[in-house]
């Protein structure tokens, strides 16, 4: 028994029906190209990212984190961007050393001096002639969308070159020891080099700033905006040792004053010892000296005063002790004031 229906034509050959069938599978392939192109623009937004949307172009809108419903390009165009509050980081090559001068430094020799460039890759001169080196990194967000899309791949690459005129013009205001501690027998004489240290860095945020807000003023704005700078600053390296050697120079020559002075300050201290003993025995010698004429010459003080009320105790006294000095000489020639005659003494036999 036959169940193909009445008017239905058994002849279609295969080919025909692999057509068919070929044209339904591409027909829904189609449909669903063109649901996947009417959708594809329609996405959730992280909530660390925002959405620009350009519509045939032209800056349209904003979408912050959410689901975004946005036309198919090449109606509109979705680019995506940090948050507001994101804080995006940027080490700053330009202020680093090249790898031709580190491969220069390695290799360098008399003989094969390097070239200027290369000699001076990586290095910063300060106010005072100084060399020093800035590890710099910055920490931005981008604040102005239309201005960041616009700008696109130039960001970073302005964002490099302000940094770098920033830190050329800071370095070249400063000597190397408000930059860095090159020179630490100096930090006693200096009260305000400790102070422009820790302002190193939010001098460098202002002038990036500074020069962020300068391109922004004439329409060349990068759209972005520096909330923090991170400085590592660093002297060369053939510098160090140098700086080293100096360093230890000055300790031990404060160590030698140290020692000079300790030593003169033992010899102060002994000299005075001395002199003080000197001076107490010069003092007790004089008080003995001074009590001896005293007692030596006590009696006559004592005549001479009371010479005062007895004028004849001179007489007196003459009379009293001349018989004892006479009695104590084996003879005696007494002449007379008045007398004029002359009187003639043997002397001594020849």
């Amino acid at each position: 028994m036959s169940l193909v229906p009445r008017g239905t034509n058994t002849s279609v050959s295969p080919w025909i029906q692999a057509g068919r069938l070929a044209f339904l599978a591409l027909y829904a392939v189609t449909v669903l190209a063109a649901l996947a192109w009417a959708f594809s623009n329609v996405r959730q937004i992280d909530p660390q990212s925002r959405a620009v949307i350009l519509r045939f172009g032209a800056l349209d809108r904003v979408q912050n984190a959410g689901l975004l419903l946005a036309w198919p390009r090449p109606v509109e165009h979705v680019i995506l961007l940090p948050a507001a509050d994101r804080v995006l980081e940027r080490r700053v090559e330009n202020l680093l050393r090249s790898d031709a001068a580190l491969q220069a430094d390695r290799v360098a020799s008399f003989a094969s001096p390097v070239s200027d460039a290369l000699a001076g890759s990586g290095y910063l001169l300060t106010g005072d002639a100084g060399v020093v080196q800035l590890d710099v990194r910055v920490f931005y967000k981008v604040s102005e969308p239309y201005a960041f899309v616009v700008q696109g791949e130039h960001v970073l690459p302005a964002l490099d070159r302000l940094v770098t005129r920033s830190a050329i013009s800071l370095s070249a205001a400063r000597d190397l020891d408000t930059i860095l501690v090159a020179r630490p027998e100096l930090i006693g004489r200096d009260n305000q080099a400790a102070e422009r240290r820790e302002r190193l860095r939010s001098d460098l945020l202002q002038g990036i700033n500074r020069r962020l807000a300068d391109l922004a003023a004439t329409g060349q704005g990068l759209g972005i905006e520096v909330v923090r700078v991170d400085v590592q600053s660093s002297l060369p390296g053939p510098a160090v040792s140098a700086f080293n050697a100096v360093l230890t120079a000055s300790q031990q020559a404060d160590q030698a004053v140290a020692n000079a002075r300790t030593e003169a300050e033992k010899l102060t201290q002994t000299a005075r010892e001395d002199a003080d003993r000197a001076l107490q025995i010069a003092h007790a010698q004089a008080s003995e000296r001074l009590a001896k004429a005293s007692a030596d010459t006590a009696t006559v003080l004592s005549l001479a005063k009371t010479q005062e009320s007895d004028p004849q105790m001179w007489l007196r006294l003459y009379r009293e002790r001349i018989p004892g000095i006479l009695r104590q000489a084996g003879s005696v020639t007494t002449v007379d004031p008045q007398d004029d005659s002359r009187l003639i003494i043997q002397g001594a036999e020849q």
